[in-house]
């Protein structure tokens, strides 16, 4: 693979106009946190909207006729590409907040164990789950497992993602953990949208490491972790914490590691048993993921907090489980609630968030606005990128997804198609695969 090209930027101004609904998501009270209880279901919305946006930035947020009627678009207006989105939905570009693409293949043994009535624990225990995704992460070069991140990302866009947060975690060695970060790396910058990488070394204990867990713990916390840091490879470093992963204790080592090397944390956290939250919010984790299983202690406790709880309904789906993550017992208590499709090749392969976004409303109680609001600047949030993503306002990037639908609450209505019809990331108009396939 060649040296990755730099990501062109539009060199001429853009505007939209002719917007049905333009979910600006802009905070009425001013607030640049995450959104909470009744707050989430403020879209902002604008009828007969407008965007102006220059070198990749939202200038000018507004209504069509107010456009057309400014100076500065009249006089310049002949360099200006105009988009006319006759009355379709236009919304922030989703931001997937938990994301593992660094794999090489699907794991289609553990598929049809689970259709005859394995559980995921069970799979895992007859050597499938994480661990049978290592040795094709291993055994590949660099450029080969971009290719595959790049293929991931790509889809995603296509539904109108233009923002993701990539993990790695599938080679569970400090050369392959690395390999994997810079894979990471060597796709984003042959995308057009923007990736935020994390270090998942602590995602299983490998097999070679199988009668030494605590030897694996320290060459995460000794070596992959400060590695990462000093080469820039990651912003987060995660854990899986829960049962046949990693423990509460080992959690917090691997959190003070982080910490101590200038990295953010984040976990998944009690998708399979009960973690108590109190010690690992007291790290001020940026986001904490699945919370399948929490109490009224636990729910209370995000409340007061600043953490995220990103919830990722999707693997819920995949895995045939009844039980969903309790999304409207965090919602009415007041817990800033994000949405991710924690895709993967294992739990979740789902690279849609519209569809991730019809889970939370038929499966969570979460209403069209609440998932939206948790899809896009919530989960901005959870990657502590809300000041760039995750709303169309002035100054913000220009990562914007048009939807052929007349009412936002058709994105998640419509639950196994795919109604994206362009995006624009940092402020360069990317063509769809639904565009592509009608020519």
């Amino acid at each position: 693979m060649r040296a990755p090209p730099k990501k062109p930027n539009s060199t001429r101004p853009l505007l939209l106009q002719n917007i049905g609904q333009l979910l600006t998501l802009r905070s009425t009270s001013g607030n640049s946190g995450p959104r909470r209880a009744g707050d989430l279901k403020q879209l902002g919305i604008i009828e007969d909207g407008a965007i102006l946006c220059v070198g990749g930035k939202i200038v000018s947020v507004g209504d069509t006729r107010e456009a057309l009627r400014d100076s500065w678009i009249k006089k310049n207006r002949s360099q200006i590409v105009e988009i006319d989105c006759g009355g379709r939905v236009v919304l922030p570009g989703f931001v997937d907040s938990h994301t593992h693409p660094a794999f090489v293949s699907p794991r289609l043994v553990d598929f049809e164990e689970r259709t005859a009535g394995a559980t995921y624990e069970e799979i895992a225990e007859a050597g499938g789950g994480i661990r049978s995704s290592v040795e094709g992460v291993r055994a590949s070069n660099k450029a080969q497992l971009a290719g595959k991140v790049l293929v991931a990302l790509q889809e995603m866009m296509a539904h109108g993602t233009t923002t993701v947060e990539a993990k790695s975690g599938y080679g569970l060695s400090l050369d392959s953990e690395l390999k994997s970060l810079e894979a990471i790396q060597l796709a984003a910058a042959q995308w057009p949208g923007t990736v935020v990488p994390t270090l998942l070394g602590a995602h299983v204990v490998p097999t070679d490491f199988k009668n030494q867990p605590q030897k694996y713990v320290d060459l995460i916390c000794e070596q992959m972790i400060p590695q990462a840091s000093k080469r820039k490879l990651a912003r987060f470093v995660d854990v899986f914490c829960d049962r046949g992963a990693f423990s509460e204790q080992d959690t917090l080592k691997i959190f003070a590691a982080a910490r101590k090397n200038g990295l953010a944390v984040r976990a998944h956290i009690s998708q399979l048993a009960r973690t108590p939250l109190a010690k690992l919010l007291a790290m001020n984790p940026v986001s904490l993921d699945h919370l399948d299983h929490v109490d009224e202690t636990d729910v209370s406790q995000l409340a007061q907090s600043s953490t995220v709880a990103t919830l990722v309904p999707g693997a819920n789906y995949f895995l045939g489980l009844k039980h969903f993550p309790p999304a409207r017992n965090l919602i009415d208590a007041g817990v800033a609630v994000a949405l991710a499709t924690d895709f993967n090749p294992g739990s979740s392969p789902i690279a849609s968030m519209p569809f991730v976004l019809s889970l939370a409303s038929t499966q969570m109680g979460m209403s069209p606005a609440e998932a939206i609001s948790a899809a896009t600047i919530n989960a901005a949030c959870a990657l502590q990128i809300q000041e760039k993503k995750g709303s169309i306002e002035p100054g913000k990037d220009a990562d914007i997804a048009i939807y052929k639908v007349r009412d936002y609450r058709e994105i998640s209505y419509w639950a196994a198609s795919n109604r994206c019809e362009l995006v624009l990331a940092g402020g360069m108009a990317v063509t769809s695969r639904q565009d592509e396939s009608r020519r």
